[in-house]
Protein backbone atom coordinates (compact mmCIF):
# COMPACT_ATOMS: atom_id res chain seq x y z
CA UNK A 1 0.00 0.00 0.00
CA UNK A 2 1.15 3.49 -0.79
CA UNK A 3 -0.22 5.25 2.20
CA UNK A 4 -1.64 8.73 2.46
CA UNK A 5 -0.47 11.93 3.98
CA UNK A 6 -2.41 12.46 7.23
CA UNK A 7 -2.73 16.21 6.72
CA UNK A 8 -3.56 16.56 3.02
CA UNK A 9 -4.94 13.13 2.20
CA UNK A 10 -2.69 12.88 -0.88
CA UNK A 11 -0.93 9.66 -1.82
CA UNK A 12 2.72 9.50 -0.77
CA UNK A 13 4.12 7.57 -3.74
CA UNK A 14 3.20 6.82 -7.35
CA UNK A 15 0.52 4.26 -7.99
CA UNK A 16 1.43 0.72 -8.99
CA UNK A 17 0.23 1.47 -12.51
CA UNK A 18 2.59 4.45 -12.73
CA UNK A 19 5.46 2.40 -11.33
CA UNK A 20 4.79 -0.26 -13.97
CA UNK A 21 4.69 2.34 -16.76
CA UNK A 22 8.01 3.77 -15.54
CA UNK A 23 9.55 0.29 -15.41
CA UNK A 24 8.36 -0.47 -18.96
CA UNK A 25 9.87 2.81 -20.18
CA UNK A 26 13.23 1.82 -18.68
CA UNK A 27 12.91 -1.64 -20.28
CA UNK A 28 12.26 -0.01 -23.66
CA UNK A 29 15.29 2.24 -23.17
CA UNK A 30 17.36 -0.87 -22.39
CA UNK A 31 16.13 -2.55 -25.58
CA UNK A 32 17.12 0.50 -27.59
CA UNK A 33 20.57 0.48 -25.98
CA UNK A 34 21.04 -3.19 -26.77
CA UNK A 35 20.18 -2.51 -30.41
CA UNK A 36 22.97 0.06 -30.76
CA UNK A 37 26.47 -0.48 -32.09
CA UNK A 38 29.50 -0.14 -29.80
CA UNK A 39 30.43 3.14 -31.52
CA UNK A 40 26.99 4.57 -30.79
CA UNK A 41 27.16 3.39 -27.18
CA UNK A 42 30.50 5.16 -26.68
CA UNK A 43 28.86 8.48 -27.49
CA UNK A 44 26.24 8.09 -24.75
CA UNK A 45 26.79 9.09 -21.10
CA UNK A 46 26.38 5.54 -19.81
CA UNK A 47 27.64 4.52 -16.37
CA UNK A 48 30.53 2.06 -16.68
CA UNK A 49 28.79 -0.67 -14.69
CA UNK A 50 25.93 -0.88 -17.26
CA UNK A 51 28.15 -1.55 -20.29
CA UNK A 52 28.89 -5.23 -19.47
CA UNK A 53 25.16 -5.91 -19.05
CA UNK A 54 24.43 -4.29 -22.42
CA UNK A 55 27.19 -6.29 -24.11
CA UNK A 56 25.89 -9.52 -22.55
CA UNK A 57 22.39 -8.83 -23.86
CA UNK A 58 23.80 -8.12 -27.34
CA UNK A 59 25.74 -11.38 -27.29
CA UNK A 60 22.81 -13.62 -26.27
CA UNK A 61 20.81 -15.09 -29.15
CA UNK A 62 18.29 -17.28 -27.32
CA UNK A 63 14.96 -15.48 -27.08
CA UNK A 64 14.16 -16.32 -23.47
CA UNK A 65 17.71 -15.77 -22.24
CA UNK A 66 17.85 -12.44 -24.04
CA UNK A 67 14.52 -11.40 -22.52
CA UNK A 68 15.80 -12.36 -19.07
CA UNK A 69 19.03 -10.39 -19.62
CA UNK A 70 17.05 -7.36 -20.80
CA UNK A 71 14.93 -7.55 -17.65
CA UNK A 72 18.12 -7.68 -15.56
CA UNK A 73 19.55 -4.72 -17.47
CA UNK A 74 16.34 -2.76 -16.85
CA UNK A 75 16.57 -3.61 -13.14
CA UNK A 76 20.11 -2.27 -13.03
CA UNK A 77 19.04 0.85 -14.91
CA UNK A 78 16.13 1.50 -12.51
CA UNK A 79 18.70 1.79 -9.74
CA UNK A 80 20.14 4.83 -11.50
CA UNK A 81 18.78 8.25 -10.67
CA UNK A 82 16.34 9.93 -13.04
CA UNK A 83 18.92 12.51 -14.14
CA UNK A 84 21.20 9.79 -15.52
CA UNK A 85 18.39 8.13 -17.46
CA UNK A 86 17.21 11.50 -18.78
CA UNK A 87 20.77 12.31 -19.92
CA UNK A 88 20.90 8.98 -21.81
CA UNK A 89 17.54 9.66 -23.46
CA UNK A 90 18.57 13.18 -24.42
CA UNK A 91 21.84 11.95 -25.92
CA UNK A 92 19.98 9.31 -27.94
CA UNK A 93 17.52 11.92 -29.21
CA UNK A 94 20.33 14.33 -30.03
CA UNK A 95 21.99 11.57 -32.06
CA UNK A 96 18.81 11.20 -34.04
CA UNK A 97 18.67 14.93 -34.68
CA UNK A 98 22.30 14.99 -35.79
CA UNK A 99 21.61 12.15 -38.22
CA UNK A 100 18.64 14.03 -39.66
CA UNK A 101 20.75 17.15 -40.09
CA UNK A 102 23.51 15.16 -41.79
CA UNK A 103 20.99 13.58 -44.16
CA UNK A 104 19.53 16.98 -44.99
CA UNK A 105 23.04 18.29 -45.71
CA UNK A 106 23.72 15.39 -48.08
CA UNK A 107 20.44 16.00 -49.91
CA UNK A 108 21.27 19.68 -50.31
CA UNK A 109 24.70 18.78 -51.70
CA UNK A 110 23.10 16.36 -54.20
CA UNK A 111 20.60 19.02 -55.26
CA UNK A 112 23.35 21.59 -55.80
CA UNK A 113 25.45 19.08 -57.76
CA UNK A 114 22.54 18.34 -60.09
CA UNK A 115 21.79 22.06 -60.50
CA UNK A 116 25.43 22.82 -61.30
CA UNK A 117 25.66 20.07 -63.90
CA UNK A 118 22.39 21.08 -65.58
CA UNK A 119 22.33 24.85 -65.01
CA UNK A 120 25.87 25.85 -65.89
CA UNK A 121 27.02 29.38 -65.05
CA UNK A 122 23.73 30.62 -63.56
CA UNK A 123 23.66 27.81 -61.02
CA UNK A 124 27.32 28.44 -60.19
CA UNK A 125 26.60 32.15 -59.71
CA UNK A 126 23.70 31.27 -57.38
CA UNK A 127 25.94 28.96 -55.36
CA UNK A 128 28.71 31.54 -55.08
CA UNK A 129 26.19 34.20 -54.06
CA UNK A 130 25.00 31.99 -51.18
CA UNK A 131 28.47 30.67 -50.29
CA UNK A 132 31.10 33.28 -51.19
CA UNK A 133 33.92 31.29 -49.55
CA UNK A 134 33.63 28.49 -52.13
CA UNK A 135 36.54 28.05 -54.55
CA UNK A 136 35.19 29.19 -57.94
CA UNK A 137 38.03 27.72 -60.00
CA UNK A 138 37.88 24.29 -58.38
CA UNK A 139 34.11 24.20 -58.80
CA UNK A 140 34.35 25.11 -62.49
CA UNK A 141 36.98 22.43 -63.08
CA UNK A 142 34.97 19.74 -61.31
CA UNK A 143 31.75 20.69 -63.12
CA UNK A 144 33.51 20.55 -66.49
CA UNK A 145 35.21 17.21 -65.69
CA UNK A 146 31.98 15.67 -64.34
CA UNK A 147 30.14 16.68 -67.52
CA UNK A 148 32.89 15.12 -69.66
CA UNK A 149 32.81 11.92 -67.61
CA UNK A 150 29.06 11.69 -68.05
CA UNK A 151 29.29 12.29 -71.80
CA UNK A 152 32.00 9.64 -72.29
CA UNK A 153 30.47 7.09 -69.85
CA UNK A 154 33.56 7.11 -67.66
CA UNK A 155 33.67 6.32 -63.94
CA UNK A 156 32.25 9.25 -61.94
CA UNK A 157 35.44 10.41 -60.21
CA UNK A 158 34.92 14.18 -60.69
CA UNK A 159 31.16 13.73 -60.07
CA UNK A 160 31.93 12.32 -56.62
CA UNK A 161 34.65 14.88 -55.97
CA UNK A 162 32.17 17.67 -56.79
CA UNK A 163 29.74 16.18 -54.27
CA UNK A 164 32.44 16.09 -51.57
CA UNK A 165 33.40 19.68 -52.23
CA UNK A 166 29.78 20.83 -52.12
CA UNK A 167 29.19 18.90 -48.90
CA UNK A 168 32.22 20.57 -47.31
CA UNK A 169 31.16 24.03 -48.49
CA UNK A 170 27.61 23.57 -47.18
CA UNK A 171 28.84 22.06 -43.90
CA UNK A 172 31.31 24.92 -43.35
CA UNK A 173 28.55 27.42 -43.97
CA UNK A 174 26.23 25.61 -41.53
CA UNK A 175 28.99 25.48 -38.91
CA UNK A 176 29.70 29.17 -39.29
CA UNK A 177 26.00 29.98 -38.92
CA UNK A 178 25.77 27.77 -35.83
CA UNK A 179 28.87 29.36 -34.32
CA UNK A 180 27.58 32.87 -34.93
CA UNK A 181 24.14 32.31 -33.44
CA UNK A 182 25.19 31.84 -29.80
CA UNK A 183 27.59 34.82 -29.99
CA UNK A 184 24.76 37.10 -31.13
CA UNK A 185 22.62 36.30 -28.09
Amino acid sequence: MRGRDDETGEFLSPSRSQQRRDALEVLELGERLVGMTPAQLEKLPLPDHLLPHIRDAQRITSHIARKRQLAFLAKQMRREDDDTLDAIRDAMDAGGEAARQETALLHRAETWRDRLLEGGDTALADLLAEHPDADRQQLRTLIRNAAQERAKNRPPHAYRELFRLLRDVLAADTTQDGAELPAAD
